[in-house]
């Protein structure tokens, strides 16, 4: 025998392969983890909100008649007139008074970096981490949309809430590409100092829309 037979007879023998082939059966994979976090509507908003306050992201709650107004309080308060929007986003009344809608026909990186924010939607978020997930789907749009300006305000549905990361899963198709946000962008350098918009927006903010 080889060493090459050898290391591959002990991946084999590892993976609980014959030699012939074959994988083991998926139910003989123990799945014992837990895949709900069995928390209901109210205890999941208030879950999210504890996290994401954690990580410095601002909240805010509205009812669903109320984002316009939501939206506009929070975009006044930052100072945002020209605001990217991804294709597919819907706002009621789509007016803001004075801000400018910019839409995302492919704008450039210097476009994106000179607007005031972007405003998006989201896939789902993930009370236990604190964790916000983009699709690209409507009303998200690309990778670059959410990295490029400094200021990233996503509107979230309550019933999008997921309690942990299983749960999440479950509902994500495995085909889309995903941006996973937890906090605003920071990193620390080799003396802990921490830089907040090194990777991505210097500042998130969400409106939790629901009950």
């Amino acid at each position: 025998m080889t060493a090459r037979d050898e290391v591959l007879a002990r991946i084999r023998t590892a993976l609980g392969r014959s030699p012939a082939g074959g994988a083991p059966a998926g139910d003989q994979v123990p799945r014992r983890y837990r895949s709900n976090a069995g928390l209901d509507t109210g205890a999941l908003i208030g879950l999210l909100t504890e996290r994401l306050r954690d990580y410095g992201t601002a909240v805010r709650r509205c009812p669903p008649s109320g984002v316009l107004a939501a939206v506009g309080e929070a975009l006044a308060e930052r100072g945002a007139r020209r605001v990217v929007v991804p294709p597919g986003f819907e706002l009621p009344g789509r007016y803001v008074p004075g801000v400018t809608l910019l839409a995302d026909d492919r704008l450039s990186p210097g476009a994106l970096d000179a607007a005031d924010g972007v405003v998006t939607t989201a896939a789902l978020a993930i009370a236990e981490t604190g964790t916000i997930v983009l699709d690209g789907g409507p009303g998200q749009g690309r990778r670059a949309l959410t990295l490029v300006p400094d200021y990233h305000l996503c509107l979230l549905q309550a019933g999008q809430i997921a309690g942990i990361v299983p749960e999440a899963l479950d509902r994500l198709s495995p085909g889309r590409p995903y941006t996973w946000i937890s906090g605003p962008s920071a990193t620390s350098d080799i003396e802990l100092d921490r830089v907040q918009g090194v990777h991505g927006p210097r500042t998130l903010e969400v409106i939790l829309i629901g009950p």
